[in-house]
Formats: structure tokens, sequence, C-alpha cells
């Protein structure tokens, strides 16, 4: 008898199956293997509970939300259960439980997990119920058996799928994941091992979202992931009480670039954070989190993702040859930071940091910053680039007091200024942002009407690059997407040739690939588009545009949150909100400004509206143009849009 069989055999014994092993010497591996799986189904089956909801929404955002029944995972005796916070997304009228005996019971929700997306509901009923046997996380091994269990089929035969232990520490530290079919079928239902023991809770899960919603996409794919019991268990108690569980927010921002290489080195702590409180500062470098050795981004995030709210955790930094050790309490919810302003626009191409524009109502513009001034010092410390300044700012608080040196001439005057919060009006009119250039040397790129290519990618790019365009300067790009089956070629180029050309613009149009439809998937593609395009002509990173009319608006919004490290504004004519999106913070590093359309008698504007309201709650920059019909911005407006894009790269 070979080592598989045998553990086959151990594992018949470990779930008290004895009788099992009737089956003479020659019963072959599949046999054995079906009876183990039977036997392990078996043993976590009274622990699992159908749930069934009646009543709530139809619809949330685009998404059809399912009436089937769902499943659940005793967790106490008392009547506990706990379940995917997908499978209430409708908020229900009502809650059915089917208890072990077959009686159905009225439930309802005690509290959220809003980190790991699960509920906890309590069940309406005086049978005791049957918490399963947990497998100890300590055990898992990669490559061992796996069973997604759940029970919408029949309310007393579990449904199961089969699968292997994937990895042990997904989604930030929060996750296992199995490659066992995962869908609403059995989320909310029990992951378990060959032993019939609990390994976790199967929920839809996303490593860049945290929505109910986040990672449902991957619906039967062999991409599923479990919430592990024991860390529900350690958190039981507060939920039982209805406390909500809330992901731990230190407050920082992490510098761009790749997670895996990069070290987490403090690009800003955002105001009265918990990182603030506790000391730490912009340019510090966190190496240790609860004593352990953090050395790139990625790993911090693992170290930080399944902490709560209000969890204490030893953080430790470097600050040039000083390594300090502090104790930081993670918040629940952070408070809304607003970028400050200190209202002009920069010189582009200038020798230092030349003043091209001040806001009249703006602190500079009471301060007496006037157009050519050369800003040399801030606080006190000397800046030469624009985007070094920029980065200085947003480390400061709006209404804070800051000494301004600049150069008038020949003339050294020292300003005072009160920084104030970017403004949301468009400029009626801008000065040149640069002088003439000429051009210099061999222009090796394509202008004109041109494509961009992606080979591993069958979607096709239109771009418009202006026929001048000189590579000495840094153009402003807009990445524009047509609500599916409206796009011309001609009509496209004609529309933005010469707004290109005036304002150092190149657009750019990816296509989806269905000609009528655009898929979330294709988020990747556009951001693939857009890195071509960087790659080959001299792009200002700080006027990256995302432009979307209709559902490509719904891309649009998709696009610019999920690459904020990307883009800088984003665009959406006749669009709403996904419902779907949940708002990431407004980010001292990444900033990102909104243009939208409104149309108070579209049947989006209470959606439209509801998405200006979020936005503005969250301190991000919101300009609205009201239109009087659901349309395409004309000639005036798109004037008007161009000169929004050109001021992006605000100080």
């Amino acid at each position: 008898m070979n080592d598989f069989i045998r553990c086959l055999l151990a594992a018949l014994l470990l779930v008290g199956s004895c009788d099992l092993f009737h089956a003479s010497g020659e019963d072959d591996l599949i046999e054995l293997e079906e009876r183990a799986l039977q036997a392990a189904v078996a043993k976590v089956a009274p622990s699992v509970v159908r749930i069934e909801t009646f009543g709530g929404l139809e619809r949330v955002g685009n998404f059809v939300v399912g009436d089937g029944p769902t499943t659940g995972l005793v967790v106490s005796e008392d009547g506990y259960v706990i379940s995917s916070a997908f499978n209430f997304v409708q908020k229900p009228d009502s809650i059915l439980v089917t208890v072990g005996s077959g009686r159905r019971a009225a439930a309802e929700i005690v509290a959220r997990d809003q980190s790991r997306m699960l509920v906890l509901l309590k069940v309406n009923t005086d049978e005791k119920l049957v918490p399963p046997v947990v497998s100890p996380r300590g055990e898992l091994v990669v490559g061992q058996w796996t069973l997604a269990v759940g029970k919408t089929l029949d309310p007393q035969v579990p449904n199961t799928s089969t699968g292997i232990l994937s990895a042990v520490n997904r989604i930030w530290g929060k996750a296992v994941q199995t490659d066992a079919k995962v869908s609403p079928s059995n989320y909310g239902g029990p992951l378990i091992d060959i032993q019939g023991r609990v390994i976790g809770v199967l929920v839809p899960m996303s490593p860049q979202a945290t929505s109910e919603f986040a990672g449902a996409e991957w619906y039967d794919s062999g991409i599923g992931f479990a919430v592990p019991l024991d860390q529900i268990n350690a958190h039981l108690d507060q939920m039982k009480a209805g406390n909500d569980l809330h992901r731990g927010l230190l407050g920082i921002s992490l510098p761009k670039g790749s997670i895996y290489s990069e070290p987490p080195k403090i690009a800003a702590c955002k105001i009265r954070s918990p990182a603030d409180v506790a000391g730490m500062k912009a340019g510090d470098t966190i190496v240790a989190v609860a004593g352990k050795e953090v050395r790139t981004v990625a790993q911090l995030k693992h170290a930080l993702g399944p902490l709560y709210g209000g969890d204490e955790v030893g953080i430790t930094v470097t600050r040039g040859d000083e390594r300090i050790e502090t104790k930081v309490t993670l918040a629940e919810k952070l408070l809304a930071y607003e970028h400050p302003f200190l209202g002009v626009l920069p010189q582009r191409n200038a020798n230092g940091i030349v003043v091209r524009y001040v806001y009249p109502d703006s602190g500079g513009g009471a301060a007496g910053l006037q157009q050519g001034d050369r800003i040399v010092r801030f606080a006190g410390q000397e800046y030469q680039d624009p985007s070094a300044l920029r980065a200085e700012i947003a480390r400061r608080e709006v209404g804070g007091n800051v000494g301004v040196t600049v150069m008038r001439g020949d003339k050294s005057l020292d300003l005072q200024v009160v920084l104030g919060t970017l403004p949301n009006e468009i400029e009626a009119e801008l000065p040149p942002a640069h002088d003439e250039l000429p051009l210099e040397g061999v222009r090796n790129v394509e202008v004109g009407v041109t494509e961009i290519k992606i080979p591993e990618e069958p979607n096709t790019c239109v771009a418009v690059v202006p026929v001048d365009y000189n590579p000495r300067i840094e153009y402003g790009l807009v990445v524009y997407l047509t609500a599916p089956g409206t796009f011309q070629r001609e009509a496209f180029a004609d529309r933005w040739r010469e707004a290109g050309e005036e304002n150092d613009l190149i657009v750019i149009a990816p296509q989806p690939k269905d000609a009528e439809r655009w898929t979330r998937t294709e988020v990747d593609f556009i951001k693939k588009a857009v890195d071509q395009g960087v790659a080959t002509y001299n792009i200002d990173p700080t006027r990256v545009v995302v432009y979307g009319h209709q559902a490509g608006g719904a891309m649009a919004y998709l696009t610019a949150f999920e690459h904020r490290d990307r883009f800088t504004g984003v665009v959406a004519v006749d669009a709403g909100l996904p419902l779907r999106m949940q708002l990431p913070d407004n980010d001292p590093i990444s900033r990102l400004a909104i243009y939208t359309t409104l149309v108070k008698s579209s049947p989006i504007a209470e959606r439209v509206e509801a998405g200006i309201e979020a936005f503005r709650e969250m301190k991000y920059p919101v300009t609205v143009t009201e239109l009087g019909s659901p349309r395409e911005l004309n000639a005036g407006e798109l004037a008007e849009l161009v000169r929004w894009v050109d001021a992006l790269d605000r100080l």
C-alpha cells in the first residue's frame, strides 16, 4: 500500500468513519478518494446552513442581484451564523435560516466585517446549533486537498467542489486561496480540509478592491478565497456585541512603483492620522511591523492587511541613521484629506519654478505673487523643480501659513502665503505654458492620426499626435473612451486635432474588443495603451486624463481609480459614478481632479449628483458643467475642458 493511500485511510480514521474501511485491499484509489471526501463533507454538514433572503433591491448599480438561497456557517451553538456580505447586498427585508433539524427560523444581521466582507447573523431559535472543528492555520500546506461546501441546492444535502489549497496568505494576509470552484452557490459556506475541519469561510475578494462585489467576476474560475475561521473567531465577541469591524488604517501615502521592489518609504502622512499622531514623517522608512521585518511595500501591506481599526501595533521606522520604535492605534476611518493650494501655475520648460499664472482668489494672489516671479524657497527650503514643490505642498494643511521667497527680477521678496484649496472653476484664459522651443535633432515618432499597438491585445487604439510634435515639450495626454458603437475615426481626429496642436495635447482612443460594449477587464488594456503612449512620447505625468462618454464614462472612473499612480484627472460626460465602486480616499501624492457634466432632466441625474456629493465629501476637487440635454461637449465646452486639463499641474 503506497503512502498516498495510507494518507487517505488516516483521513478516514480522523473523521470517525471507521466503517468505511470494510472495503477490501483491492479497493482502488478513486473509491478511497470518494469515501474520504464524502466523510469530510458529512462531518461539516451539520454546521452548514441554508439562508434565504426576501425583498430588498433587485439591482445594485449595473449588477442584477440574485434571489436564490445562499449559505452560512455556524460559529456558535447559541444561534450565530457567519456568511458572505455578497449574499446581502440587496438589503433584504427578511432572512430565513434552515437549521439542523430542518426547521426554518428568522434571522437578522448583527454586525458586519467591512474588511473581510462578512456578516454575522443571529438566528431566532432555541435549537442548539453545531459549530465546526477549526483546521489549525499552522497545519495548512499548499497543495493539500480542499472542499468548497455550500447548501443552496438542497436544504439538507450540501453541494461541494473539490480542489487544492493554492496559497495561504493572499489578499494582504486576509485569506487563503483554493482552485475549487467558488461562486454564489457556496459564498458564505466553509472551505474544509480532508478531515472535515473548516479552513475558512468562502467569500469573493480582490486585492485591488474592497466592495461586496470585489472578486465576484472570478466566478467558478479556479480563483477562490476563504477567510480563515481562526481569524473570524478571534473577533467574534466584538461582532456578537453588535460592533462592525473595519480595515485598520495607518494614514500614509507610499511611493509609486512596483510594490514588490519599492521600500516602504513614507511619501506623506495624512494630517491627524494614526501615523501623524505617532510622530511619523514623510521620508521615514518603515522597517518592521509587530516586530517582523518588512522590506517592500507589498510586505507592509501583508503586515497591516489583517489588522482592524482600533488594533494597536508596534511599528519601527528609520529616519536617517536613527531607528524609532512607536506604538500606533490604527483608525477605522481617516479625516478626509484636502490638497493645499499655493495658487499658481508653473511655467513649463523654465529654469527653476517660474510663475506662469496666479489665481486671483488664492492665497498666493492675496500674498502678492505675480506672473514671472521665480519661487526659490518654500518654508525655508530651496526648490528648483515644480514636482518637488508640489510634493512638499501636499504634506501641508489647508489654512496653514507658510513663508515663500521669490525672485522678481534681481530682487528677493519674502511673502507669507495662507494655503487654500484647489479651485473647481475653470479660468477663462491662461497665458502660454512655455516659450517657443525649436525642434532639435531627428523626431523618430509617428505624428498626425496614427495607431498605438499592443501586440498581446486584440483591441485597437487610435492616436492624434500634433504634427508639430516637439520632444522637448511635455505634452498632456487625454485617453478618450467613447460610448460603445459610436466611434468614428475621422470625426475623432477632426475633433481633437486643433485642440491638441494649440494646447500641447496628445489624445488616444482605445477601443473595446466588442464594438457594442466595454468590459471591466479592458481597464488593463487601456492602462497598457497609456503606458505605450508614455514610453513613445514626452508626456507630462501631472496632465494625464481619462475622458469617457456614457458607458465610456463608467470605464473612465474604473480606470482612473484602479490606476491612481497614472491618472491625474477623470472626465465623465453623461455618465454617473458606478454604484458598485467604493471611492478610495483622496491621496496627498496621487492627485486626482474630477470633471463631470450634469443634466437635471436626465434619468441618471440623481446618480450623477450622488457621485458629485460623494467626491466633495471626500474632498476631491470637482468641476461640474451643466448641460441642457444628454450629449457630448460642444466646441466651446471642449475648449473649456482643454483649459481644465492645461491647469492640472497647478501648485
